[in-house]
């Protein structure tokens, strides 16, 4: 039996999936909790009434196989352009179709949008683990429902494989000496303060939990006074139009098991934090900063350090340091992975088509081509 593919466009519609959309998401190969429907409800509450969903269910008679959650962001000065896309928005590091075989998915979701009435201007499908859990599988779905895509090379995503690092006396060997001795100094210069203990809140996951909000405003505190209280970038965690998203995140993200909090004290006063997502051995590192007025320098290095030893003991499989700050980074990661973009510009939509032609240019001028895959004439 071909699987069909079921629309939902209101948010309020997916509650009755939720139990399937949970399931399948444990399914789902390199998942992360912002694939999961509590986080997509919370973003959608906060960022959705600029954006139209599209969340394609796909299903074998009335079981559903796999979701593939797309929305239409407008984009440019004047909104004009409508971009068929993944709702992440740049939160995380990767995105994909939420399933076992997202093979299946991808092309009975592509080949849908392919069928029904056109109400995008481009599709892009960013944020793909191209190397890893996709292994090439946007790429075929995109070629076989015949929208050509155009590939480029995103962000440097920073990792420690865990999983294939052995253990934590084995990864920390491995870092350059030097390093390993800037965090022994600044151990040191710490406990000259105070005793210096580390706390780490991370619920049992699927289980609900108190959501320690005396945690969490200690970590606003700490981001308030780091340098992310006067950026004005609009994603830390102390910022005024992001604190309620975050904060709802946080509720349901407790509320699921995939809080991960840690803080660094020193006499009893937390100066650094890391605030984090699990998922079933995956840790994302969404924000950190250590309280710059608090006079304790290297107080993030060695909350990094206790936080990646503990990650070991939890068995845990990847920490994700994301996207950006490579610097600061390169000091703990094991590998560079990149977040691909597969985009498909049709042919006869002229605003594609221009889209086109400025990445092309820009990609000229860096010395960088695009790659093409598949048909670029629907």
């Amino acid at each position: 039996m071909l699987p069909t593919v079921r629309e939902i466009n209101e948010i309020g519609e997916l509650a009755a999936l939720r139990g399937a959309w949970t399931a399948l998401l444990a399914e789902t190969p390199g998942a992360s909790f912002f694939q999961s429907l509590d986080w997509l409800e919370s973003y959608w509450s906060h960022f959705g009434a600029s954006q139209r969903l599209r969340v394609l269910v796909v299903q074998a008679g009335d079981q559903p196989l796999g979701f593939l959650p797309l929305v239409i962001r407008t984009r440019g000065r004047m909104g004009l352009l409508r971009v068929l896309t993944y709702p992440l928005d740049d939160w995380g590091s990767f995105y994909g179709p939420i399933g076992a075989d997202a093979s299946v998915i991808l092309q009975a979701g592509l080949d849908h949008v392919r069928r029904t009435e056109r109400d995008w201007d481009l599709i892009e499908l960013p944020w793909v683990d191209a190397v890893g859990s996709d292994r090439g599988r946007t790429r075929q779905a995109m070629h076989d429902a015949g929208l050509g895509a155009f590939v480029e090379r995103g962000q440097d995503i920073a990792l420690v494989d865990l999983a294939g690092s052995g253990d934590w006396q084995g990864y920390w060997s491995s870092r350059t000496s030097r390093w390993r001795n800037n965090v022994r100094r600044s151990e040191k210069k710490l406990a000259q303060h105070g005793e210096v203990s580390y706390l780490r809140f991370r619920p049992i996951e699927g289980e609900a939990q108190d959501p320690h909000w005396d945690l969490y405003d200690e970590c606003e505190r700490i981001a308030a006074a780091s340098w992310q209280g006067s950026s004005s970038t609009g994603t830390t965690l102390s910022h005024a139009e992001i604190r309620p998203f975050l904060r709802d995140c946080h509720q349901r993200a407790a509320a699921v098991g995939a809080v991960d909090l840690n803080l660094l004290s020193v006499d009893g006063r937390a100066v650094a934090f890391n605030y984090a997502y699990h998922y079933a051995g995956y840790v994302f590192g969404l924000r950190t900063g250590y309280d710059a007025t608090a006079g304790c320098q290297g107080a993030g290095s060695v909350l990094q350090a206790r936080m990646i030893e503990d990650c070991f003991a939890r068995g845990d499989r990847a920490y994700d340091l994301g996207p950006g700050y490579a610097e600061c980074k390169r000091y703990w990661q094991t590998e560079i992975r990149f977040g691909y973009r597969y985009t498909h510009f049709p042919s006869h939509v002229p605003i594609a088509q221009l889209v086109r032609a400025k990445r092309s240019m820009r990609r000229l001028l860096r010395g960088r081509r695009l790659t093409v895959v598949g048909s670029t004439s629907s």
